[in-house]
């Protein structure tokens, strides 16, 4: 048994790190800066020990590896002293790959938006056919107590992200996952922090591609523009085709996509019903279902398994309602994820009020990125209040002005609370939807009280 320490362990990538080395049978220790639920609590839960970011003790005894997250850098003062000290030390990433990975059939789902929710009804789908998979998820679904575990097959689904790995490997983390199976669900510009434009991505997605075997399988939508670039450049092994003629199919039976159609590419059909909405989610849902007939799993076997999926943490989740009024959280941060979250919100309630309440927090939006994007994203709601991050570097009142009236740029949270509070929509029955990649200093719990105390 080594003893594995880990840097930035309260991130859900590297908790769940923490988690499946916990259970392959480590000692598990770790530190960060920022110790938040649900992670701090889930690592709690399982006996793993969390000491203060910058705390040098946290080194002594030396650990056998130290793990150390993309969050951290050179110039941190344990950084330092692993390397002053010649500790080992590795990736995420290349760890799992390494002491995880090597003899399992890895289904990786990459792509800008739903990596969570696909990867989550992956795993659920192989869960529900009695696979017993591995996984290690970005976030928390809703069939499972955790959102990583080692699994009793030699089957692992991984929600693959194309940021960074490390200080010292500037490779996205998915190159090092080497999937049998890979889901890629699409592709538009994001992580200006890390890349120039989509072209350094998609060439991230392409060393992915160059990684799954012969006799493995790509799974991908062929209306994605970005997607048909990176294919271009090379496959060599079996391409499994979303949305295209004798390809996989989904068909509408409710406005909202709460019922759906999927067929596969030999015309087997299946109907779904489950509590998801949006066309998005329908989607993620057949992406999911393609990779897992790879593996052996028929569409309609899928598709029971889609009527008892519980969904994720933070994708439309119901936070609370009080009176009329219900209160959403949901990890939308890019424009494409706002619009789609505010159309799926719409095709459920219809005419009801919706008050998309934003903060734009992701460095690509900080950056202005997709400034010209965002007012379009939010024309579906009937209110908006943002929350202007300090020194952004651009006005987000100009940006919002074609939306007039609708839209109010706040300073802090309260003032968003004490606004909503205030609201000139009908507060009989509305629909406060709640969109950050962060935490938003709580505002849902805030938002909460103020309705009550009203």
């Amino acid at each position: 048994m080594a003893h594995v320490h880990i840097l930035g362990i309260c991130g859900t990538f590297m908790a769940g790190i923490a988690l499946i080395a916990r259970e392959a049978g480590h000692r598990v220790t770790g530190s960060d800066a920022n110790v938040y639920p649900p992670m701090s609590t889930l690592l709690a839960e399982q006996g793993i020990a969390v000491s203060p970011g910058e705390d040098l003790a946290q080194l002594d005894p030396a650990p056998d590896v130290v793990v150390i997250g993309n969050a951290l850098s050179r110039g941190h003062p344990v950084v330092e002293a692993v390397l002053e000290r010649g500790l080992r030390y590795t990736s995420g990433p290349q760890w799992l790959s390494e002491a995880i990975l090597q003899s399992r059939w890895v289904l990786a789902v990459a792509g800008t938006h739903g990596k969570t929710t696909t990867s989550s009804i992956l795993a659920w789908m192989l869960e529900s056919a009695g696979f017993q998979p591995g996984f290690l998820i970005g976030g928390v679904p809703g069939n499972f107590p955790v959102s990583a575990r080692l699994g009793g097959s030699d089957f692992f689904v991984i929600e693959a992200d194309e940021y960074d790995t490390a200080f010292f490997d500037k490779r996205s983390k998915f190159v090092h996952y080497r999937p049998r199976t890979a889901v890629l669900n699409n592709l538009e510009f994001d992580h200006a922090d890390i890349f120039d434009d989509l072209a350094a991505i998609e060439r991230q997605f392409h060393h992915l591609i160059r990684t799954v075997p012969g006799h493995g399988a790509v799974v991908a939508p062929a209306d994605d523009e970005a997607l048909t670039r990176v294919l271009a450049q090379g496959c060599w092994s079996e391409q499994i085709p979303l949305s295209a003629p004798g390809g996989w199919q989904m068909r509408s039976l409710s406005e909202d996509w709460s019922q759906f159609e999927l067929t596969d590419p030999a015309g087997a059909t299946a109907q779904v019903s489950w509590t998801m909405l949006g066309a998005h989610n329908a989607r993620n849902a057949m992406a999911a279902a393609a990779a897992a007939r790879h593996v052996g799993i028929t569409v309609t076997q899928s598709a029971g398994s889609l009527r008892r999926f519980e969904g994720v943490r933070r994708r439309l989740e119901t936070r609370g309602k009080v009176g009329g009024t219900v209160v959403y959280d949901d990890f939308a941060h890019h424009p494409t994820a706002i619009s789609e979250t505010i159309r799926a919100l719409r095709a459920r309630v219809g005419d009801e009020p919706i008050i998309a309440i934003l903060e734009p927090r992701s460095n690509t939006m900080k950056q202005g990125h997709h400034r010209d994007a965002l007012t379009a994203s939010l024309a579906g709601a009937d209110a908006v209040h943002v929350l202007e991050p300090a020194q952004l570097g651009w006005s987000l009142s100009e940006t919002l002005q074609p939306l007039g009236a609708r839209a109010q740029v706040h300073q802090t949270v309260e003032s968003i609370v004490q606004a909503v509070g205030h609201d000139s929509v009908s507060p009989m029955r509305r629909h406060l939807l709640v969109m950050s990649n962060g935490g938003f200093e709580g505002i849902h719990a805030r938002l909460l009280q103020r309705l009550e105390d009203a």
